[in-house]
């Protein structure tokens, strides 16, 4: 049963982001506030599945991943927001992103479990592209509170991921685990698709 209510929380929550798909990059809102930052993150489908499923994955893995993976993506995502800035453009980013749904999602369906090195590269991939988007609409460069906002939004996101992983695992819900990685890769390829 409470498998069954994990999986509800986390499908109500996907379920009420689906709206913000819309609004993702919408155009180069002010972004200099630590509260415009923190809200980047959850102004997007893409964004929030990609999070949320860093989280799940890094339950998935267990051990350090449960830490590692979220503190490597925050990391990288720094980065790649300062390159946004300034301009230094990856062909492709917004494919990239969608492409990063799919790829985490399928993962999670799959219950892969990669050694932890190909791991943490692969979250410090995917952060360059969600920092890059980040950080390529932010007017006139990247302020500190800005930064400090996305990125604290990036890892609330993380621990709900982690904390839906972790209700999921208590309760033997692997198929939870699962299907939440599958509807995740769904949403992913409607991205890229679009």
């Amino acid at each position: 049963m409470r498998s069954k209510l994990s999986l509800a929380s986390l499908s109500a929550v996907l379920m009420a982001a689906l709206p913000t798909a819309a609004l993702a990059h919408p155009g180069h809102e002010q972004t200099s506030s630590f509260m415009q930052g923190i809200g980047h993150p959850f102004s997007g489908i893409d964004h929030i599945l990609a999070m949320v499923m860093i989280g799940l994955f890094a339950v998935q893995l267990g051990g350090r991943a449960i830490w590692a993976l979220p503190l490597t993506f925050v990391s990288f995502m720094a980065l790649g927001s300062l390159s946004g800035a300034a301009g230094i453009a990856p062909s492709l980013v917004e494919i990239g992103i969608g492409v990063s749904v799919v790829v985490l999602g399928g993962l999670i369906a799959m219950q892969v479990r990669l050694p932890m090195i190909a791991a943490t590269a692969l979250a410090a991939a995917i952060a360059l592209l969600h920092g890059y988007a980040h950080g390529a609409e932010a007017q006139g460069g990247v302020s500190m509170p800005y930064l400090a906002g996305f990125l604290t939004g990036t890892a609330a996101l993380h621990g709900g991921g982690i904390a839906a992983g972790l209700g999921l695992a208590r309760t033997g819900g692997r198929l939870g685990t699962r299907v939440a990685g599958g509807l995740a890769a769904a949403t992913g390829m409607f991205l890229v698709a679009g």
